[in-house]
């Protein structure tokens, strides 16, 4: 007759190796990575010649956005691509920095996902799981960044 011994595990045990701590650390070096990247690619277009970046705004369902891009945009392109550049580039530093400054990139870049999806439903297509992933990002590091201050105003101990 053999015998086993049984002990209960706690449900620590039972959860995946990779929690969302690491998820999100991976998250935040992919957005970070991509917006730092989005910048270099916009210095690139300015440096080579900025008419790539006339035909844009074509499938805008917003009149308004179409002529705007083509009558502000393009009107001083170098200039206007050099500044996307630098918001790119501030984005994705923000993300990567961490805490509070993390959330503020979080929010810019949602902001401008947002934004992006003025310019067609073609974008959409790009912004809206974009989006998903930087909400859900942002609730965690809200939470994080922001949670254990608030919580001890709020007359808790975290």
């Amino acid at each position: 007759m053999v015998t086993t011994l049984t002990t209960s595990r706690p449900a620590a045990t039972l959860a995946p190796p990779h929690g969302p701590g690491r998820v999100a650390r991976v998250g935040r070096l992919a957005f970070g990575v991509m917006f730092t990247g989005g910048a270099a690619i916009h210095v690139a277009i300015v440096v080579t010649g900025t008419e790539t970046y006339r035909h844009f705004a074509d499938t805008a369902f917003i009149p308004f956005v179409r002529q705007a891009w083509l009558s502000v945009f393009m009107a001083h392109a170098a200039l206007l691509g050099l500044l996307l550049a630098a918001f790119e580039l501030a984005v994705g530093l923000l993300i990567l920095a961490g805490a509070r400054k993390t959330v503020l990139g979080l929010v810019a870049a949602i902001a401008f996902h947002l934004g992006l999806m003025l310019f067609g439903w073609g974008f959409w297509f790009w912004s809206v799981p974009m989006l998903a992933m930087l909400v859900a990002l942002l609730r965690y590091d809200f939470d994080n960044a922001l949670g254990p201050r608030h919580n001890q105003r709020m007359g808790t101990r975290v």
